[in-house]
């Protein structure tokens, strides 16, 4: 991450108010072409600038007070809760053993991988979400009768830290280190978000599902409005400080957003995975803009562009449709056109053309 960009996210900003001030009308034109989207998926969207509301739009019936599920954009959040479990010392070290804090997992594939393994997508277990077969399957997991013994039994395709395979079963194995990090035996990943992130940020309207096993589903599944979203965008944008409250130290958030593995070749929507976040230089016209993401099934997105001070929350269920993941592509290049300097315009911060 360059020196502009930590800069950047080591502001300190306030939460968004509750009218949008000033300076947000050169967003109304983007976000008002997709009312005539025909495909009726498209749910909301909340662009912040400076911690502040500048754009919102909903669509299909949706209203600010509506619950989506954002799927694999719960993976992100994961990735911010285990930043926190670090922060405040319930796990020592990212390159500690899965065992040291999931006794069970001592004989199982699992229990020599090191928690940067599980949130860097390189556990070295047999899981491909795209392969049917796979042992470790998300759709095997979630068809087990208790998906903590199944995580437990998914054998191991290579030495962990090696190879990066995206695939629920690890990220789920995240969230259950972190809970049991945070709360012991009966820790509990959502009771650990509550506390933490969710009342801090002023989130009282959320759900995050569980499975067979009690487990939160630290693979995704959260219910979030996309005002949370953008909440929960603009603390990592900020690098941690929220209306005025260091929630989480600047060095924790610059290291959840380090790049770690190149997706490039494998993902045409992201250049680079973190821990449990992505990252891309995005071409806008002549300039690439960095962003930071999470991102979900169906176009759910939280979209993070220190450069131009922004947070772009998007809500979609287009599940299981790559539209819906190229829609919310083309409305974050809609926002980043009309937030781009123009000539006469003074710029926001360092963008770089080519």
């Amino acid at each position: 991450m360059s020196g502009v960009a930590l800069a950047l996210l080591a502001g300190c900003q306030s939460p968004p108010p509750a009218r949008a001030p000033k300076g947000g009308e050169a967003f109304i034109a983007p976000l008002a072409a997709w009312d005539q989207d025909s495909d009726k998926t498209l749910q909301g969207v909340v662009v912040l600038r400076d911690g502040h509301l500048v754009a919102e739009r909903y669509y299909n019936g949706a209203t600010a007070r509506s619950l989506n599920d954002i799927r694999s954009a719960g993976k992100s959040v994961t990735g911010l809760l285990a930043t926190f479990a670090m922060d405040r010392g319930f796990i020592a070290s990212a390159s500690d053993p899965v065992r040291r804090y999931w006794p069970e997992s001592a004989t199982s594939a699992l229990g020599d991988a090191s928690v940067d393994d599980l949130l860097t997508m390189r556990s070295g277990l047999a899981a491909d979400d795209e392969d049917p077969a796979s042992p470790g399957n998300e759709d095997r997991m979630d068809a087990a009768p208790d998906p903590l013994a199944f995580t437990l039994a998914v054998p191991r395709q290579e030495a962990p830290g090696r190879v990066y395979r995206y695939n629920s079963v690890t990220a789920y194995a995240a969230g259950v280190v972190v809970a049991k990090a945070t709360g012991g035996p009966d820790g509990d990943l959502g009771r650990f978000a509550g506390t933490v992130l969710f009342e801090p940020l002023g989130i009282t309207d959320w759900r995050w599902d569980r499975d067979r096993a009690g487990q939160t589903k630290g693979q995704g599944n959260l219910w979030l409005s996309t005002r949370s979203m953008a909440a929960i965008g603009e603390l990592v944008r900020s690098g941690g400080e929220y209306h005025g409250r260091r929630l989480l130290s600047a060095g924790g958030v610059e290291a959840m957003l380090r790049p770690r593995v190149a997706t490039g070749p494998q993902d045409p929507y992201a250049d680079q995975y973190s821990r449990l976040w992505y990252s891309k230089s995005l071409r806008v016209g002549d300039s690439r803009v960095p962003v930071w993401f999470a991102s979900g099934n169906g176009g759910n997105k939280i979209y993070v562009v220190p450069h131009l001070r922004l947070v772009v929350a998007i809500t979609s269920q287009a599940y299981g449709r790559g539209y819906g993941q190229k829609r919310s592509q083309d409305i974050l290049i809609g926002v980043l056109r009309a937030a781009l300097p123009t000539p006469g315009k003074p710029s926001p911060g360092s963008i770089s053309s080519d």
